[in-house]
């Protein structure tokens, strides 16, 4: 738990003592991350002074901003020291129930909805900021959240007053945050079709670079000429309408280049078709935004063809698709802290726990991607050997058992609490709580 150290100048003397408890439980704890499992796990259940640590989330004073500028600190210097920083942004869900829950609206659920089919839920909204660094000891590329905001509906927002922002404003804002965190670093962020936004791609231009993608019917300009001697009137904005994408895609005359990806949802090395230029992209009343668009598809036919935008008008297509293939780990992160974390299981309903818990317990993902990495280094963690293909390399669900196994034994000095019974499973103490997180999905009863 020495990873904790540069987060204690955040708490008070007194809060400080139960954050490394919480912390420790947190990782530890099957199935609800609820303040009492915390403790059960870690042998602290029979404390007399419990309150003391539901403040901790719900009343104490500490800088949640503050830290998170410290984790990202941390995983710069774990994972890329130097280089862009690589940034994906997503929105995610937490499904919650009670009218305490009142920054809670009623969105589509992406899991369970369908193309026929519509299923609405009421949850917190969340977006997540996500590191896209490679991990050394993974042989991929993973998703450390870094910065995860609240944002609530738009009822909420009437219901108290407050201007409603929507999802690029969110995003915007959350991007320039990490610029002021990381000044000297060049910023590449990506996200889905839903920032593809010309107010959006145009405002953080000057300190980042976007990939998303883009509308086939979007309406794509030449530069605007430029001015002659003695011509009236204001300057034009754009020149002449380009064929749109979906036109340049029915064109027969159209010449693709083949190219390969080297990593592409899972796949090495995949060959595709694009064409790409430059181009402003405008709109009645916005302001025309400069891009670089990549058109590609599939020879085989393994998707539809699609189109991607990138701010960067220099930017190589090949490393346009190898950026967007990245944003995929972010759908694998919010699966994992779900199913490892404890995501969604809490029952906190207070405003400063509702904003503090869920951004804490993302944060823990990339915390314990930290301390697994500490353990590769001294030898810990399972290596690939040299000449075998079969084995399976660590991968972001089994870090925070490893993380257990390795370093969970010296966090406590209680001792093992009578045996309770919980759905048929005996939970009754640390060690077999790190036992159960130490198996496999299949061998858990």
């Amino acid at each position: 738990m020495s990873r904790l150290a540069p987060f204690a100048p955040l708490f008070d003397r007194r809060t400080w003592r139960r954050v490394p408890l919480l912390v420790a439980g947190a990782i530890l704890a099957p199935g609800r991350r609820m303040v009492s499992s915390l403790l059960r796990v870690t042998g602290h259940s029979q404390d007399t002074a419990l309150s003391t640590y539901h403040r901790v989330p719900n009343r104490a004073t500490w800088s949640s901003q503050e830290a998170r500028r410290l984790l990202l600190g941390l995983l710069l210097v774990a994972f890329a020291p130097d280089g862009p920083l690589i940034l994906g942004i997503d929105e995610t869900l937490e499904r919650r129930r009670g009218k305490t829950i009142t920054a809670a609206g009623i969105y589509r659920d992406p899991v369970r909805s369908s193309h026929s089919h519509l299923v609405k839920v009421r949850a917190l909204h969340w977006i997540s900021l996500m590191l896209l660094v490679p991990i050394p000891w993974a042989g991929r590329t993973w998703a450390l959240p870094v910065l995860s905001v609240l944002a609530p509906s738009v009822r909420y927002d009437a219901e108290h007053g407050r201007r409603h922002k929507t999802l690029t404003e969110w995003a915007r804002g959350m991007v320039r945050l990490v610029h002021r965190w990381q000044p000297t670093r060049a910023l590449v962020l990506v996200g889905e079709g839903a920032y593809a936004v010309l107010e959006f791609l145009d405002a953080p231009r000057p300190v980042a670079t976007l990939v998303t993608r883009l509308r086939l019917d979007a309406r794509l300009f030449a530069p605007a000429p430029p001015r002659t001697p003695g011509q009236k009137g204001r300057p034009r904005l754009v020149g002449t309408r380009l064929p749109s994408l979906a036109a340049r895609l029915a064109d027969p005359t159209t010449i693709w280049t083949a190219l390969t990806v080297p990593f592409w949802y899972g796949e090495t090395n995949r060959t595709l078709e694009v064409v790409s230029e430059t181009a402003l992209w405008s709109h009645t009343g916005q302001p025309p935004v400069p891009l670089r668009w990549v058109l590609l598809r599939d020879p085989a036919g393994g998707f539809p063809p699609q189109a991607l935008l990138c701010t960067d008008l220099a930017a190589d297509p090949v490393q346009i698709v190898s950026w967007f293939a990245l944003r995929w780990q972010m759908e694998s992160t919010f699966h994992d802290v779900r199913a490892h974390l404890g995501v969604e299981t809490g029952r906190g309903w207070s405003e400063k726990t509702l904003r503090r818990t869920t951004p804490v317990l993302l944060g823990l993902f990339s915390f314990v991607t930290l301390g697994a990495h500490d353990l590769w280094g001294e030898g810990h963690l399972p290596r690939a050997r040299p000449g075998t293909t079969k084995r399976r390399p660590p991968s972001a669900t089994r870090s925070p058992s490893s993380a257990a196994r390795c370093g969970g034994s010296g966090l406590f000095t209680r001792p093992p609490l009578p045996p309770i019974r919980h759905k048929s499973r005996r939970i009754s103490s640390p060690t077999s709580a790190m036992c159960s997180a130490s198996l496999p999905e299949s061998a858990k009863l």
